[in-house]
């Protein structure tokens, strides 16, 4: 084992973070494209990276409340390239167990860290390769296969690195899997990795999740770990004052499931300005009259259409 190796799976809830090594190479005035929305926002994220699922509540309701103003451009970060790493109490799959449901208290989002127990993952590496041949089936489709693998994983323990699990994700987020095996296998997926791998020692990430805000002036402001949606809110006004809120339709305690299919209820209480606490009463509500589905494990709950 490598003692002087950063340990990508230690997500240190103080900076609200996944730390990987940090590149010598970072070039922190490095351009960001623009596409066709006035802000530009590069994610780095990984499928493994509980830190990222604790800022769901966040970009759901960043994307509802400022969604014409910016896209997202989704990079993978390959958090957990093997198990060769020793440090900070962590050397093996089973150590990460505790410490994973440690983070489902502090971000009072849903972890079973028993997936480190019955099937662990051996690297993130495969969940990003297919992240990146989902995108070339569409960015839509891919942020949406992106949530159910990680839905599978923190909710339902499935092994993401595992082909037939993936498959499992893909075909609920509607994507063509023929395709998708194809460009997974045939190098063009691993490709695009490489290349965001390559991205990230440019500008610099040193762990996930990070978010560059970039305006087409190539200003740019970034976010580093999960921190309150004021954060992400202030970034975006930095840099594209003239934004509008738009508001959320709270009147319809369903309507927000037409647009995100499932919510936890920390999801839901980010999105309306509500405590936890009364999110899970309207959502227990609801789905005790049968209008929402629910599954539940030992550190909370996922409401669903």
């Amino acid at each position: 084992m490598n003692e002087n190796k950063t340990n990508p799976l230690l997500c240190d809830p103080i900076s609200a973070t996944c730390e990987i090594p940090i590149s010598e190479n970072s070039n922190k005035t490095a351009n960001i494209q623009i596409e066709n929305k006035p802000i530009k926002i590069v994610y780095y994220t990984d499928p493994i990276c509980s830190s990222c699922w604790g800022i769901e509540p966040q970009l759901r309701k960043l994307k509802l409340e400022y969604g014409d103003y910016f896209d997202i451009d989704y990079r993978m970060g390959g958090l957990l390239p093997d198990w060769s790493y020793n440090s900070g109490g962590i050397s093996k799959p089973s150590d990460v167990a505790h410490h994973w449901d440690e983070a489902s208290l502090h971000y009072e989002m849903p972890i079973d860290g028993d997936v480190w127990l019955e099937d662990p993952l051996d690297s993130s590496y495969p969940s990003c390769i297919a992240m990146k041949a989902a995108q070339i089936q569409g960015k839509e489709k891919a942020v949406k296969f992106m949530r159910v693998l990680r839905e599978k994983l923190y909710l339902e323990k499935k092994n993401i690195a595992q082909w037939e699990n993936i498959v499992e994700a893909a075909k609920i987020a509607d994507l063509n899997i023929e395709k998708l095996k194809t460009d997974y296998d045939g190098g063009d997926a691993k490709k695009l990795f490489q290349e965001d791998l390559n991205y990230a020692k440019t500008l610099g990430v040193r762990g996930f999740p990070t978010l560059f805000f970039a305006d087409e002036n190539n200003n740019k402001l970034t976010v580093y770990g999960s921190k309150p949606y004021s954060s992400y809110e202030n970034a975006l006004l930095a840099l594209f004052p003239e934004a509008k809120k738009k508001s959320i339709v709270k009147e319809n305690p369903l309507s927000i499931f037409e647009i995100y299919p499932s919510l936890a209820p920390k999801e839901y209480a980010v999105i309306h300005d509500i405590s936890v606490n009364e999110a899970k009463i309207i959502l227990e509500e609801l789905h005790a009259r049968g209008k929402l589905g629910k599954m539940s494990i030992k550190n909370g709950s996922l409401y669903s259409k």
